[in-house]
């Protein structure tokens, strides 16, 4: 008797790589010329065969104990991977003063008095998941915080993990008064007499978040894992973390990914991006490289580096070429921040890069996404080519000039597509303080495909849903789900095989997983079984595709409930 599989998926489109690793095409290996696949074979942890349920590879591996499971013309893909999300600190979130998800003011209201009332022995109540459309400028007051926390001490990150809300004690604990000045990395939101209005942007956000007592090792333990159900439910097999480190008051998830790890409850695999801290310089190198040595353990690596160049349009911190207007669309002064000195910038990425680590740069505006190419331009420069896979995210706001470079340098565009919509954040707190111009080269997706560049995408959740196909949908239709708003800038659209591509494909490449991102055989197992043919369908319900299984190296992770 013959090599039997232990899976047999069958009865349903299955979707692969292209030969160029950039799109997702119908399969159509070991089967006849121009007949697409339907069923996939897997023993172990790979994939051993693609075909037809008739072809007699796929029937001689399908023996007595062989699981043979009827898509029932479901899809199947190669799992989806993400390339910048933060399921550490999210995890954490989940199990404290949630407001992720919360529809409107009033609820994450609520929520946080509900948290202080049900906890009435935490000495701060501290969680996350705020937006800033809910607020006037997108400040929240810290009187409006005290209101439901009792005055006790209170500190929220926003969605968007690029600043704080603190409550009126906080403040006081943390010492920030109107003689505080602002951090270099930061900015204090201020009443008009100078005093601390309750909103800490960017590094400003530290002074009280540092303050914030530390949950219990076991409690992040157990919200990374749940965090990890929250994204295996999605059909996730894979991610890189853009954060393992110390930052705005969170633990750093080194020892957490480790101890989970090592007792083989991480199932995903994780490439850990170590945190390039923006208030230390060169000197922290020693620190990072000890970091890598000892971050790797069953499916976990900590071979990237992350740095952050700049905050977010939303709060005038995001680093641009020209200055924003003001609410009367005047020209001010400020043109955001650079987090790291552009002329550092260029010797830290020279230097990581020569000790063999990935980049991952976090660039929000025109001037950040410059910095950043310029950098791994001066590190291509000094150290000759190689294959760390260096890649930028978000790219929200871009300059023509720089579109072709990403090809050119072997830049990999780390997408969020997300938020390539029109939404109130956008529309009320963005556009109008970038004018015109500028909004008309946000999120240039298309342009980049066709001036060559490799794409992967992202969620960047808990900042924003966790979930791929309603990441697809947008980027597809350039329109949240169930909306009737215009699209934004629609020529900028990707066809759906595009963005699956670059959330299967595109990710595994940024993650180093060769031997996933695609349906082949030889390849890792990683699978995902939606619970129809988004291909197959029209594009504007992409979104209401669902996960029926996610499977990694063979084992099934998650099943939807009956």
């Amino acid at each position: 008797m013959g090599e039997q599989a232990d899976v047999v998926f069958t009865g349903g489109a299955v979707y692969t790589a292209d030969g160029a690793r950039r799109e997702l095409v119908r399969a159509g290996h070991g089967t006849e010329e121009g007949k697409p696949a339907t069923a996939v074979a897997v023993k172990g942890e790979r994939i051993i065969a693609v075909g037809d349920a008739a072809d007699a590879r796929i029937k001689d591996l399908t023996g007595a104990t062989t699981e043979v499971i009827d898509l029932r013309n479901r899809a199947l893909l190669p799992g989806f991977q993400d390339a910048h999300v933060h399921p550490a600190f999210a995890g954490v979130t989940m199990i404290g003063c949630n407001l992720i998800g919360a529809a409107k003011l009033d609820e994450a209201l609520e929520r946080i008095s509900a948290y202080a009332a049900a906890h009435p022995d935490r000495e701060w109540i501290a969680g996350s998941g705020w937006r800033m459309e809910w607020f006037d400028h997108g400040t929240p007051s810290r009187e409006l915080l005290d209101q439901v926390t009792g005055g006790r001490p209170a500190y929220l990150t926003n969605r968007d993990g690029h600043g704080a809300w603190a409550s009126s004690r906080a403040l006081e604990i943390a010492g920030i008064d109107a003689q505080t000045p602002d951090p270099a990395d930061g900015r204090i939101e201020r009443n008009q007499d100078g005093s601390p209005q309750g909103t800490l942007h960017e590094g400003a956000a530290t002074l009280a978040g540092r303050l914030v007592p530390a949950i219990t090792f076991e409690e992040r333990v157990s919200g990374l894992l749940l965090a990890q159900e929250h994204l295996h439910a999605r059909g996730i097999t894979a991610w890189q973390d853009a954060i393992v480190g110390d930052y705005l008051g969170s633990g750093d998830p080194l020892p957490v990914y480790l101890a989970a790890a090592e007792a083989g409850t991480l199932t995903a695999r994780v490439q850990g991006a170590l945190w390039w801290d923006r208030t230390r310089g060169e000197e922290q190198f020693p620190d990072i490289l000890a970091r890598r040595e000892r971050g790797q353990a069953g499916r976990f690596r900590a071979s990237t580096v992350k740095i952050m160049q700049d905050g977010v349009a939303e709060s005038f911190t995001a680093g641009m070429i020209e200055p924003y207007l003001d609410s009367c669309g005047c020209q001010t002064a400020n043109r955001g921040l650079s987090h790291v000195d552009a002329a550092l910038l260029r010797d830290y990425v020279t230097l990581i890069d020569a000790a063999g680590f990935q980049v991952h740069l976090h660039a929000i505006g025109d001037r950040a996404v410059r910095e950043a190419l310029d950098a791994v331009e001066a590190a291509r420069g000094a150290n000759g080519a190689n294959d760390h896979r260096h890649h930028i995210a978000h790219l929200q706001v871009m300059h023509p000039d720089d579109i072709p470079r990403f090809a050119a340098l072997g830049v990999t565009a780390n997408m969020q597509a997300l938020w390539a919509a029109h939404e109130p954040q956008m529309d009320e707190l963005t556009i109008p303080f970038i004018g015109p111009e500028r909004a008309a080269r946000q999120y240039l997706f298309g342009d980049l495909l066709r001036s060559g560049a490799r794409l992967a995408a992202g969620s960047d959740w808990a900042v924003s849903s966790a979930n791929p196909l309603r990441a697809a949908h947008v980027a597809v239709n350039r329109t949240l789900p169930g909306t009737q708003a215009e699209p934004l800038l629609p020529g900028q659209a990707l066809s759906l095989g595009q963005h699956l591509g670059a959330y299967t494909a595109g990710s595994a490449y940024v993650n180093h997983l060769d031997e996933t991102g695609a349906i082949e055989a030889g390849m890792l197992a990683d699978l995902v079984v939606l619970d129809r043919d988004p291909f197959d369908g029209p594009a504007d319900e992409i979104a209401y595709t669902g996960v029926h299984s996610t499977y990694v190296a063979g084992q099934r992770v998650y099943a939807a409930p009956r």
